[in-house]
């Protein structure tokens, strides 16, 4: 990815939100929400470990928003000012749910797709990175997609090959929206047993997600 990044680093919106809603569906999978989830808000991130965060938003007809921030990366102030990430923004974003992290100063990133390409507003010259590929390197880059993936899922490493089809094959029916349990079931199995210190994986939790991201229906969400 550029420094700071571009929105033609971002994959198309269908994929970014089938392969976030994937992390949170692996995540529930275990029985937790922790670090990857979805809620009313949409799919979120909160790598404390690692100092950053994101979430990405799926509003009606297909609109996606992408936002977050690196706070190890993140140059989100030029002159002491926060860089105002939302000005000019269309109406259709969740202006509410915007604001409120913007008052937090949450924001190294916001992205925005009406399901034709990404748009963020212009950088100034002086910001030398968004902070984006530190947050998901995952975008644009399948192969860092699926090593986060096998990573929640703690897929040991005689796995990873079939996981991996495994992955492909889910994410490429989530993008079509038509995922079901039989589906979500062959993604679980191809996990394998995982480390000894891991759950056995919940595919009815796993499908939950599924059903309320949209990812089991032609129609998006919204």
């Amino acid at each position: 990815m550029h420094r700071p990044s571009r929105p033609e680093d971002l994959d198309p919106a269908a994929r970014v939100w089938a392969r976030a809603v994937t992390f949170a569906l692996l995540q529930a999978a275990q029985g937790d929400t922790e670090g990857y989830w979805l809620d009313d808000d949409g799919v979120w991130c909160d790598a404390t470990a690692g100092s950053y965060w994101w979430r990405v938003t799926e509003v009606a007809d297909g609109r996606l928003v992408f936002c977050g921030q690196d706070s190890d990366g993140s140059e989100t102030h030029l002159d002491g000012r926060q860089i105002d990430f939302l000005a000019g923004g269309p109406d259709w974003l969740p202006w509410d749910q915007l604001h409120e992290d913007a008052r937090g100063n949450l924001f190294g990133f916001v992205y925005w797709s009406d399901g034709d390409g990404w748009q963020r507003i212009p950088y100034p010259d002086a910001l030398d990175d968004d902070g984006l590929s530190g947050a998901a390197l995952w975008l644009g880059s399948a192969e860092e997609f699926a090593d986060e993936a096998s990573c929640i899922a703690d897929v040991r490493r005689a796995d990873l090959p079939g996981f991996t089809a495994a992955l492909d094959r889910f994410v490429h029916r989530a993008e079509a929206r038509t995922v079901d349990a039989a589906l979500v079931a062959e993604l679980l199995a191809a996990a394998g047993p995982g480390g000894e210190d891991r759950e056995q994986l919940q595919p009815g939790a796993a499908l939950e997600v599924a059903v309320r991201a949209g990812l089991t229906r032609a129609t998006a969400r919204g």
